[in-house]
């Protein structure tokens, strides 16, 4: 009996035709993102943030600046001026922080002969203050002697 069952597979296997495996389909080819993208094909936005060019000018970073402040001391919280302007809460910290600068060197410029004048009566407080300091201590000093014994 096992050499009839074998023997019916065999005889099956020669009687049908060989399959061969279906071609499967190839998909469309994917889009590169922009990263991956030549220099050419790049979109405006993506070429603007590789070369450094900003979207906003000083002027409108000073305005909105401007506006976001006056927002926040019209009793609005920070988050919502800074939403409204159109900007992320790190954007306008970015910006605070680059402004800063300018307006600290633009400001109030001390001369040498003023900085020079500075120094000398913060040098004269110094002394003096050194000097009290010294008093205070001996005072205590001879205190601690006498209530000691050792003098």
């Amino acid at each position: 009996m096992a050499e009839e069952n074998t023997a019916a597979v065999s005889m099956a296997d020669e009687d049908a035709p060989a399959k061969t495996p279906e071609r499967k389909t190839r998909n469309a080819p994917k889009r590169r993102s922009a990263a991956t993208d030549s220099p050419r094909t790049r979109s405006k936005v993506s070429t603007a943030k590789a070369t450094g060019k900003t979207r906003f000018s000083a002027e409108e970073k000073l305005t909105k600046l401007a506006s976001i402040e006056a927002q926040v001391a019209g009793a609005s919280t920070l988050k919502d001026a800074v939403k409204s302007a159109g900007i992320s809460e790190q954007t306008y910290y970015n910006w605070k922080n680059s402004v800063k600068p300018a307006r600290e060197t633009s400001g109030e410029a001390l001369s040498d002969s003023d900085g020079f004048a500075e120094l000398v009566e913060v040098e004269a407080e110094n002394r003096r203050l050194r000097k009290l300091l010294s008093e205070k201590l001996r005072a205590e000093n001879a205190d601690l002697r006498k209530k000691l014994g050792l003098d």
